[in-house]
């Protein structure tokens, strides 16, 4: 049986850390989707969802066994009509980890089958945050250094 993750996120925008972690991810799965959910906690996105989607799948364009997808729905239901009995996460710092660690025991709880997996971000990358990429962006400075594509 395959072993396939979901690395679930809003990706706005997507940064060299989520790289970072789905490139770690691949010794660890057989396949990677990359989902790209809207988030109902937030307004609206700072780019454009079909933009992010586009950028990440050329950014993984030589790797077959990681797929980008949107999503609306739960993360445990997508993980389910998916195959998928793996979450992948990435945690910078404690504040990470309390956050990641509720969401994991509900998704759990919602779908027994699904097991999150976290790596520690690499130190490189843990200053790397999308809120403050977006704000450099949105004030036009150059964010090429923070993000595995150009925009």
């Amino acid at each position: 049986m395959s072993r396939i993750a979901i690395f679930p996120g809003s990706f706005d925008p997507f940064t060299k850390g989520h790289e970072d972690i789905v490139l770690r991810g691949l010794s660890l799965f057989d396949e990677i989707i990359i989902a790209v959910g809207y988030n109902s906690t937030k307004s609206q996105r700072y780019f454009p969802i079909e933009l992010m989607v586009q950028k990440i799948k050329d950014t993984f364009k030589s790797y077959p066994q990681i797929s980008v997808q949107t999503y609306a729905e739960l993360t445990a239901t997508f993980a389910k009509k998916n195959n998928a009995t793996y979450l992948l996460r990435g945690l910078r710092n404690t504040t990470d980890f309390e956050y990641e660690n509720s969401i994991a025991q509900i998704n759990r709880n919602l779908n027994m089958e699904l097991e999150s997996v976290f790596l520690i971000t690499s130190p490189k990358f843990a200053p790397i945050n999308s809120s403050i990429i977006r704000e450099v962006h949105r004030y036009k400075g150059d964010v090429s250094e923070y993000l595995p594509y150009t925009l």
